[in-house]
């Protein structure tokens, strides 16, 4: 029998989901090795928040969709090419820096994400969107301090953010490569990608940093096609679970 086809929402949670649950694998990383006991708490606390965000839009997806599926099917039973996070929340963490960076990019982007799903017709959509919203502004606000504090502190790490921020920019494209379905639940990309240049902008205005201008993305995580970054990051957030199928605590 052939297994139903994926509806356009479930797609649209998966990439919510995807999204938060390798930016939790990121930052997880960090733990017992933060800059000082306070950040390596703080880091751990986003963590779990994106955790939390990835649980819930996928508990939805598999409600949609059944087939049999559970949170575990979906985190750890999945191919590379079958992950639809963007290339950016992939990234390896660097320093501080450029973790700070790659989050102040990715929490802008989500306080837009969730401010206009807080308001969504699918209630169930609204009440994630709402609660990852309140995170959102925590994470933001966490990430902004950090990248003026770096970008506007010493000539090295004013150097080093100018850095990391080359590195990064590649991916920052994609983010607003809209098709069909992030379109339908969000709108335009161009428009998403204007209120996240206002957000961004009003920070690298006071890290004193240069915003530079849009570049076409290098690769399409939203279809599978990944650096070589995520199967290194699966190997390790995976092996367990493939290892020993079915494995509860």
């Amino acid at each position: 029998m052939t297994a139903p086809a994926t509806t356009a929402l479930e797609t649209f949670l998966m990439r919510r989901a995807d999204d938060n649950l390798v930016l939790a694998q990121r930052l997880g990383e960090w733990i017992s090795r933060g800059p000082d006991l306070e950040e390596d708490i703080a880091l751990g606390n986003l963590a779990l928040d994106h955790l939390g965000v990835a649980r819930a839009c996928l508990a939805y997806a598999i409600d949609l969709g059944g087939r049999g599926r559970s949170e575990d099917d979906l985190a750890f039973g999945r191919t590379e090419r079958q992950y639809t996070n963007l290339v950016l929340c992939e990234h390896p963490n660097g320093d501080f820096a450029t973790t700070m960076t790659r989050q102040l990019f990715m929490d802008a982007f989500h306080a837009v994400v969730w401010d206009r799903l807080a308001t969504s017709d699918d209630l169930r959509l609204a009440g994630i969107a709402g609660k990852a919203a309140k995170e959102t502004a925590y994470h933001l606000r966490h990430s902004s301090g950090w990248v003026i504090r770096l970008g506007d502190g010493t000539d090295d790490s004013h150097r080093r953010m100018e850095e990391t921020v080359s590195v990064l920019w590649r991916h920052v494209g994609e983010l607003f490569a809209f098709d069909d379905i992030d379109v339908a639940h969000l709108g335009p990309g161009a428009a998403t990608a204007t209120e996240w240049r206002r957000i961004v902008g009003d920070v690298f205005d006071r890290a004193t940093l240069d915003l530079p201008e849009f570049e076409p993305p290098r690769l399409d995580g939203r279809r599978g096609l990944h650096s070589e970054s995520l199967g290194h990051l699966l190997a390790e957030m995976q092996w367990m679970q493939r290892t020993y199928p079915g494995l509860e605590w």
